[in-house]
């Protein structure tokens, strides 16, 4: 769950900040994504904790609501994930504390969660979760012919543990403050760089992607929406073609004022394209 504050400006180190508003908002990488992916059209499964509160029935409420499988959703006696996030007003710029709860535990002991895993097309990933879950399931994907994508982020991981991670994924999503500490070799890395676009870098070739031009109000949550539709659009088209649509999707994701509930469908992206 994102609790999102409305700063004038982001604070520094121990500066505190009087905020112009606060929400509570559906959130989380994992969540996020899976919406985004579902909101363009795709069969969408998520693997994931919840914990077993109020939060998490919230949580799980959007999850359904956006058309997101829960078969892969356990329940954990602990409290949901927490995010606050302070806001910029200024720029919508922003900054991210997350306090994991029931993600920290996510496993896949479970041999239910393992089929989710390997029945599915395209599998997507990223590091709220712990990093041995996450390499657990990139590798019981590749076994099983999936795709696999990892949104590195938050960063922090133990840098042997995401070198093992690069030899069992297909493509990386990172930032550009990410793009700074990623330095494993993998046939795809995708770094988004805000308004200034998307670059990729492939064992063919490198290419640059533009962003479409808006007025941002909310940059949190886009990057979950870019791996989303990426994810969503991987084997349907080509890479330049999916990271177009993914890159329209982010732009989008920044004029709405929340990270859960901030993807475009796909006829929105279409009509950017379009343009």
């Amino acid at each position: 769950m994102d609790l999102v504050f409305d700063v004038a400006e982001l604070p520094g180190p121990g500066q505190t900040v009087l905020a112009t508003d606060l929400r509570r908002s559906p959130g989380g990488k994992g969540g996020n994504q899976a919406v985004a992916a579902a909101r363009v059209g795709a069969t969408v499964t998520l693997v994931a904790a919840l914990g077993s509160d109020g939060t998490g029935d919230a949580l799980a409420a959007h999850l359904r609501d956006n058309g997101v499988g829960l078969d892969g959703v356990v329940r954990l006696p602990l409290p949901s994930g927490t995010a606050a996030i302070p806001v910029s007003t200024a720029n919508a710029e922003n900054m991210i504390v997350v306090a994991p709860g029931a993600n920290a535990h996510l496993t896949l002991d479970d041999p239910r969660l393992r089929e989710i895993v390997a029945a599915a097309d395209v599998v997507l990933l990223q590091l709220e979760i712990p990093v041995a879950t996450a390499l657990a399931a990139a590798r019981q994907a590749r076994h099983a012919g999936a795709a696999v994508i990892l949104n590195a982020s938050p960063g922090g991981a133990d840098p042997a543990a995401l070198a093992e991670l690069a030899a069992v994924v297909d493509v990386v999503v990172v930032n550009e403050t990410e793009a700074a500490q990623w330095r494993w070799p993998v046939p795809y890395l995708v770094t988004t760089r805000g308004a200034d676009g998307v670059t990729v870098l492939s064992d063919a070739r490198r290419f640059e992607v533009a962003a479409p031009p808006v007025e941002a109000i909310d940059t949190s949550g886009a990057g979950d929406v870019f791996a989303g539709v990426l994810a969503a659009s991987w084997c349907a088209m080509t890479p330049e073609r999916a990271v177009r649509r993914a890159a329209a999707a982010g732009a989008l994701a920044t004029l709405v004022p929340s990270a859960g509930d901030c993807a475009p469908t796909d006829e929105m992206i279409k009509d950017v394209l379009a343009r």
